[in-house]
């Protein structure tokens, strides 16, 4: 049955017939890339996307930036934080540029900040605490605390969605719920607007303008040399499609080839297989929170029931060599991992007390409508596989084929199923962005305004993170951590699904290729004839 749905959602999409444009044809060295996804959405800060924030690093640059150590380090501006740990002071290294060839000032970089601030979870939080954030002098922001707070640095410099990128003010005014006009940022790519073909391609040229520290390249941080011209993201829903291409030459990387395909690509001499985000993802399904039949706790807690991980992990990955069954929210073999509240979900589910509570809790057969985009490898499994556990529940499911960028667009609708909306989503987060209450966007309960996507309300779980904020040992954040998941549970904030590994693939020619939390990045990267 899994094969078949996984066949009829396959075929709901025409592969894309490819022409490549002969390397001779570009001007100087040209990286052709298959990404994990179709790039539509061009505004960083308008979604968590991973899609977006990839282009994100392309063309803008950030404040501070975290390293392979997990350090913070200088990346447009150096700071000092005062004895009081209050006031925190950052100074823009001497000739930022932006793409259009105007300087970067430090009210460009207040506003992005606060723009960014207003939708990402740790933004949010920081502004709990801040007192004021301000432009001092051209080059210097000043950002002052009403009380101290940890997390300032950790906060502006996360390499993971949503990115504080800098952008100048006349954008970073627009506000964060519209996109941006324009993208014109200060990083080692420029965007060509002009060759944009949604569905297609898109194409970054190098800023020869750009001025890189001068520290080796480290995950997000260093410096940012750009070592080729061009750079050409291709669109290829078809995996087979993709895997070809690079076996002949026609395209130079692919970030996620299809698992069973990957002994194929390793058998290969002229390809390199490796993961280069080592500490994974974790996937997970969330529900909407504002309509039937997901509205009523007890009907969310039957779905909960019902759902088995190694079922979904088996289907997605196959391989148990990169996956693994975990019910932590905040990520397995890290210093929040608890398996408090998933003991059920541990246990691959329990199917009879799932019809049973779902037959006492009041559901009246409202169709569960569940996105299923079929263009992403790493996120065609979940759906289909859940459909089948709720619907042996009892559960009625509109399964509802379309492709990712729709599911990124679709799931910011708060209207009803009946009027475009939806009911559950799947997606997928690099286990950096999720391995603290607070960095972990998708825990959080402030409901319609500001929460994220699904629109979960619950205070008592706000309250607890900012006790954990406050909390000055890592014994009293661990128990504050396993009290948020025990409500996170309880409420059914979301269903982590387990984790995973995806290995990229890419043409021996290309050399310094990054590792990294936020990959794949482009810096760094040369390119042999």
């Amino acid at each position: 049955m899994l094969a078949a749905a996984l066949t009829a959602l396959a075929l709901s999409f025409a592969p894309q017939k490819m022409s490549f444009v002969p390397q001779a044809m570009a001007a100087g060295k040209t990286i052709t890339a298959v990404m994990h996804s179709d790039l539509r959405i061009i505004d960083p800060i308008l979604t968590t996307a991973y899609i977006t924030r990839d282009h994100g690093y392309m063309v803008y640059d950030t404040l501070i930036a975290t390293d392979s150590n997990f350090k913070i380090q200088p990346q447009m501006a150096d700071w000092k934080v005062s004895d009081d740990k209050l006031t925190y002071t950052f100074t823009l290294r001497d000739g930022l540029k932006w793409h259009d060839g105007t300087p970067v000032t430090a009210e460009d970089c207040v506003a992005s900040l606060r723009r960014w601030a207003k939708v990402d979870g740790m933004g949010q939080k920081l502004m709990d605490f801040t007192a004021s954030l301000e432009a001092t002098d051209a080059k210097t922001i000043t950002l002052k605390l009403k009380e101290p707070y940890g997390l300032v640095l950790d906060s502006i410099g996360k390499p993971s969605s949503r990115v504080a990128f800098m952008m100048p003010k006349r954008l970073a005014e627009t506000p964060p719920d519209k996109p941006i006009p324009e993208q014109i940022g200060s990083g080692p790519f420029k965007f060509v607007a002009s060759e944009f073909q949604p569905g297609v391609k898109a194409v970054y040229e190098k800023n020869k303008d750009y001025v890189p520290r001068k520290e080796p390249a480290s995950w997000t941080a260093g410096g940012k040399v750009v070592k080729v011209d061009r750079v050409e993201w291709l669109t290829m829903p078809d995996a087979q499609t993709a895997i070809n291409a690079l076996q002949s030459g026609d395209i130079d990387f692919m970030e996620n080839p299809s698992f069973e395909l990957l002994p194929v690509l390793e058998g290969n001499p002229d390809l390199k297989v490796e993961t280069l985000n080592k500490f994974g993802f974790q996937t997970l399904g969330r529900m909407n929170f504002l309509h039937p039949p997901f509205d009523n706790i007890k009907v969310r807690r039957a779905a909960l029931l019902a759902i088995n991980q190694k079922d979904v992990l088996d289907a997605l990955v196959g391989n148990p060599k990169y996956y693994k069954t975990c019910v932590a929210f905040f990520i397995c073999d890290t210093p929040f991992a608890t398996d408090v509240g998933g003991e059920t979900l541990l246990k691959g589910g329990d199917m009879a007390a799932a019809k049973k509570a779902l037959a006492e809790s009041g559901y009246d057969g409202t169709p569960v409508v569940i996105m299923a985009p079929g263009d992403v490898i790493t996120l065609k499994a979940q759906p289909v596989v859940v459909a089948q556990q709720l619907r042996e529940a009892g559960f009625k499911v509109d399964l509802q084929a379309t492709d990712w960028q729709t599911v990124v667009s679709r799931r910011a609708s708060q209207k009803p199923p009946k009027d475009g909306g939806w009911n559950m989503f799947f997606t997928n987060w690099v286990s950096a962005d999720v391995s603290n209450p607070v960095t972990n966007l998708s825990i959080g309960g402030q409901g319609k305004n500001g929460g994220w996507f699904g629109w979960a309300e619950d205070p008592k779980i706000e309250q607890l993170k900012d006790s954990f904020v406050r909390a000055t040992s890592l014994d009293d954040q661990k128990k504050i951590a396993a009290e948020i998941q025990k409500e996170a549970y309880d409420q059914v904030i979301y269903i982590p699904l387990g984790q995973y590994q995806a290995p990229s693939a890419w043409r021996k020619s290309l050399t310094g290729v990054l590792d990294g939390p936020a990959t794949p990045i482009f810096w760094n990267i040369d390119k042999s004839e």
